[in-house]
C-alpha cells in the first residue's frame, strides 16, 4: 500500500512539474482572443487596445477573432469547450454573467466553465432624454414618470443588453413604469431618440459623446457609474442625483476555459495589468468612455459571480427573455 501511495505521489509531483514547465515556456504559439460580437463594436475596439500591448509582453502574437451570434452565446460556448492551454481566450463583458438568465439554453455556466484572467475596464452609460421631455434632472424625470405611468418610452440596443438592464434597474429602484423599445444597435436607437420617437435612453458614453457635446439634439441628465465620468465631469451620477445605491456599469475582461493552469492564468494576468498601466492604453480606453480596472484573477472570478447575482435578479423580476 505504501509503495503504491509513493508511486501515486511521485506521479502527481511529476505532473505538477510538467505543468509548471509548460507554463514557464508559455506561450509557444499564437493566442486567439475571441470577441463574441461582430467587428467594429466596443468589445472589438477594447480587445484590440489591450491585445497589442499584451502580445509584446508575452512575446507572442494575439489574433483577434470575431464570432458573433445569439448575443455572444455561440462564441462563449465554443471557448468554454476549447483546450484549456491558454491559447484560446474570450473577451467577456457583463453579458457573460447575464446571458444564462436571458437565454434558456445558453450552454455554459459563467462561474464553472471559465477562469477569470482579469478585468480590462469599466464603462458606465449616460441617461439621455429628448429635449421635448419636460425634465431637466433625474428627480424631475422620475416625478414625470410617476405622473404618467407607462407613457414614457426608452430605447435600447436590444433585449437584455447592458443599456436595457440599466433602464430596468432604474425603473425598479425609482418605482416607475417605462416602456421598452428595443433596437438592433446603438445608432438606430439614438437616431430615434433624436427624432423624438422614444423619450429616453441609457446610452454608452462612446456612442453618445458627440450628441452630448453638441447639446442641441438630446439632453444629458446623469451617468450611471459609481462616480462621475472623466468625459463628462459636470454630469452627476444617477445615485447622487436621485437614487442612492444605483450603479449600472459594463465590465470588460478576459477569461480562459476552466482548467487552464494557474501559472498560465497568472502570466496572462500580469501581461494584461502591465498593458493597463501604460498611459497609451489608459488614454485609448478613456476615448471609449472606459476606465482601466486592473485586478487579480480571483477578483475577476468574484466580479463574474456578483454580476450574475445582480443582473439575474433584474431579469427575473422584469420577466425579460432574449428575442
Amino acid at each position: 500500500m505504501r509503495a503504491a501511495l509513493r508511486t501515486i505521489a511521485a506521479a502527481v509531483a511529476l505532473l505538477g512539474s510538467a505543468v509548471h514547465a509548460a507554463a514557464a515556456e508559455y506561450p509557444t504559439r499564437p493566442i486567439t482572443l475571441v470577441v463574441p460580437y461582430a467587428a467594429g463594436g466596443g468589445n472589438d475596439v477594447i480587445a484590440r487596445i489591450v491585445a497589442e500591448k499584451m502580445a509584446t509582453s508575452l512575446g507572442q502574437s494575439i489574433v483577434i477573432e470575431n464570432r458573433g451570434g445569439a448575443g455572444g452565446t455561440i462564441a462563449t460556448r465554443q471557448v468554454a469547450r476549447a483546450d484549456p492551454d491558454g491559447t484560446t481566450l474570450l473577451i467577456a463583458t457583463s453579458s457573460l454573467a447575464i446571458n444564462p438568465s436571458l437565454y434558456p439554453n445558453a450552454g455554459y455556466d459563467p462561474r464553472k466553465d471559465f477562469a477569470g484572467v482579469g478585468l480590462i475596464a469599466a464603462s458606465g452609460n449616460i441617461l439621455l432624454v429628448h429635449p421635448a421631455v419636460p425634465a431637466r434632472s433625474v428627480g424631475e424625470l422620475i416625478a414625470l414618470a410617476k405622473q404618467q405611468p407607462g407613457k414614457l418610452t426608452f430605447g435600447s440596443t436590444g433585449t437584455g443588453s447592458s443599456v436595457h438592464l440599466a433602464a430596468e434597474l432604474f425603473a425598479g429602484m425609482a418605482g416607475v413604469k417605462i416602456n421598452h423599445v428595443p433596437y438592433k444597435g446603438s445608432a438606430p436607437a439614438l437616431n430615434d431618440l433624436v427624432g423624438g420617437h422614444v423619450n429616453m435612453i441609457f446610452s454608452t458614453a462612446a456612442s453618445a459623446a458627440g450628441l452630448v457635446k453638441d447639446g442641441s439634439k438630446v439632453r444629458a441628465l446623469a451617468v450611471t457609474g459609481g462616480k462621475r465620468s472623466a468625459l463628462f465631469p459636470d454630469l452627476p451620477t444617477v445615485a447622487e442625483a436621485a437614487l442612492p445605491g444605483y450603479e449600472a456599469v459594463l465590465h470588460y475582461g478576459i477569461v480562459a476555459p476552466a482548467g487552464t493552469p494557474r501559472p498560465v492564468v497568472e502570466k496572462l494576468n500580469a501581461a494584461l495589468n502591465a498593458a493597463l498601466a501604460t498611459e497609451d492604453v489608459k488614454r485609448r480606453l478613456a476615448l471609449e468612455g472606459a476606465e482601466a480596472l486592473p485586478v487579480r484573477p480571483e477578483e475577476h472570478d468574484a466580479d463574474i459571480a456578483a454580476e450574475e447575482a445582480k443582473w439575474s435578479e433584474i431579469i427575473r423580476k422584469s420577466g425579460m427573455k432574449a428575442e
